[in-house]
């Protein structure tokens, strides 16, 4: 469990204040993250990093001289979001491309890819790896599916040391594509990690019994087994990963690198009696272990388990792997940095202008206030059950990400609404609100529907049912593209489509607003319903499908409940 927090909302933001003043020698404080304090290299990539926190040393504490340029850290276990990685990117910038390096999980993938987006709008080349080490979580034949988990050290370290070397941007994306292709892993659990202010696990461990194939955001297992002893689970774990040798390797005379990574609360005097036996079962396979690393690398907060990798070296990434490196937690040989020239490393918060708007959008952003406030409410009350009904196959993270988002778009839209916004703007800023606090898919894809809405209503007129009906469509519409979720893959479009549907038919056929509202809401209430009886086709909770059939889908639950929320603010 979590014993040192404050307000659980804040320890994110608390968490990075705390790193930054103990390791300024390294990192200094950007918006959305950290960024390197030392001066890199003009004209060279900038290797650009990050995911939830909760993983530490993933992801800070892998900035600095030969490793990434800085971190997007977004809240425990979600993703950061696009502006986040977006100003992380900026401030990292060197003038050569910027590479953007993350775990391949949704919400990460839907985040940064709208982040690169940005990026190269504005004139800067920039590129994608999505790290894809865990062997448990897709077959090979699908290995474009899989996670990533402790392998991200190894992509993201060789990628900066070519960086450092002066690769260009196309030949760094080259090297971190091989490494990525030549690192596989698998790890196991014996508890769950218990987030602060939760009063339980993400998920448990029955006593005696070990979780296999579990993921860094704490989804369970995809089978159990009885713990073994620290021999048996070596044999378990290098066997698994002998039996998928990366394509194009001869595993005789090969070279690796051993990576035991400690998930949070295995002690390292355990790990080294496990590695004892890793490193003896490596030379009977006839494989030499060049630098094995034994700790905590990448970590899921306070769980009990660990993790082994095998990164499958050639003669390139062993030179890059072996390069020197100062980040707080990797180093490696000598480098001399120089530090840079900065304030205190805080960032002056930018006053967003407000657009004129009519005193009938004034008047309707005042509703779009309430409504936002019936929906913080609605989540609030029941955070704990989106919670528990996301951990059945996800990471249980749903009710906390939706509060965290939620709040924020009501602050945002209540400071819009002060300052004179009409009701496009004051969506806008509820949305860019959820999103960049809330991370995660969620956060991704409720901030996209706000703004669609938000467009679609406009700041100069008074906005009628055909106007909501058209945003309610362009932000299923944006969600669908985007997300590249379809009906039946047990998510939120499953409730949003119907909802959509019902919402349409019954504005064209004259009926009022609220009317209207009225009927979809009874549709999106069967939907979310009907979702317990599918199984899930994407995110996280795809690899444990089974174990959530005949429990509703997280996502469309909330939907339902915030739509049926904003309907009594019309009464």
């Amino acid at each position: 469990m979590t014993r040192l927090f404050n307000e659980p909302a804040a320890f994110a933001d608390e968490m990075i204040e705390g790193f930054v003043a103990s390791h300024g020698r390294w990192v200094r404080r950007v918006s959305g993250g950290v960024a390197r304090s030392t001066r890199s290299t003009p004209g060279t990539v900038a290797l650009v990093i990050g995911g939830g926190s909760g993983h530490y040393p993933a992801f800070g504490g892998l900035v600095g001289q030969g490793m990434a340029h800085g971190a997007a850290m977004g809240n425990l276990f979600a993703s950061p979001s696009a502006q986040q990685v977006y100003n992380v990117a900026k401030a990292a910038d060197n003038g050569g491309g910027v590479l953007l390096g993350y775990g391949n999980y949704a919400g990460d993938v839907l985040h940064f890819t709208q982040a690169q987006v940005k990026l190269r709008k504005e004139g800067i080349d920039c590129r994608s790896i999505a790290v894809t080490d865990d062997i448990s979580s897709a077959p090979l034949a699908e290995r474009h599916k899989r996670r990533g988990i402790a392998g991200d050290l190894t992509v993201f370290k060789v990628a900066a040391a070519a960086s450092e070397a002066g690769y260009t941007l196309d030949d760094v994306v080259q090297i971190a594509e091989r490494a990525n292709h030549r690192t596989r892993s698998f790890g196991v659990a014996f508890t769950g990690c218990t987030l602060p202010g939760a009063e339980q696990p993400l998920f448990t461990v029955p006593e005696g019994r070990m979780a296999v194939g579990m993921g860094i955001h704490g989804e369970p297992g995809i089978g159990e087994t009885d713990i073994p002893t620290a021999d048996e689970l070596a044999e378990l774990m290098v066997t698994k990963l002998l039996a998928e040798v990366p394509e194009g390797v001869e595993i005789s005379r090969s070279r690796v690198v051993p990576i035991l990574n400690g998930l949070g609360s295995v002690k390292y005097e355990e790990l080294f009696v496990v590695y004892r036996r890793v490193a003896q079962l490596l030379a009977e396979a006839g494989l030499e272990a060049v630098d094995p690393q034994v700790g905590e690398l990448v970590t899921s907060f306070d769980m009990a388990g660990t993790s082994l990798t095998l990164f499958w070296l050639d003669e390139e990434l062993e030179h890059l792997w072996l390069a020197p490196a100062d980040a707080p937690a990797f180093r490696r040989g000598a480098i001399t940095a120089q530090a840079l020239a900065f304030d205190d490393g805080k960032l002056a918060d930018v006053e967003l202008s407000i657009p004129a708007a009519t005193a009938e959008s004034r008047a309707a952003a005042v509703r779009v206030l309430a409504a936002l406030g019936a929906a913080k409410d609605v989540v609030g009350a029941n955070a704990d059950e989106l919670g528990r009904i996301d951990a059945i196959a996800g990471d249980g993270d749903h009710g906390i990400g939706m509060e965290r988002g939620v709040r924020a778009a009501v602050e945002a839209a209540a400071e819009a609404v002060e300052r004179g916004a009409g009701a496009a703007t004051t969506l806008h800023f509820a949305g860019d609100a959820w999103a960049d606090k809330a991370g995660g898919t969620s956060g991704a894809l409720w901030g996209m529907a706000l703004r669609a809405v938000g467009d679609a209503l406009g700041d100069a007129n008074a906005p009628d049912g055909g106007a909501v009906a058209t945003g309610v469509a362009d932000a299923a519409a944006a969600i669908m593209n985007f997300g590249k979720a379809k009906v039946g893959d047990k998510t939120l479009v499953d409730v949003l489509v119907p909802f959509r549907d019902a919402l349409e038919a019954g504005v064209q056929d004259g009926r009022s607003l609220t009317d209207a509202w009225d009927t979809a809401v009874v549709a999106a209430q069967q939907a979310a319903k009907d979702t317990a009886n599918l199984l899930p086709l994407m995110g996280r909770a795809r690899p444990h499908a089974e174990k959530s059939l005949g429990t509703p889908d997280a996502g469309a639950v909330s939907m339902a409940l915030i739509v049926q929320a904003i309907h009594e603010t019309f009464l």
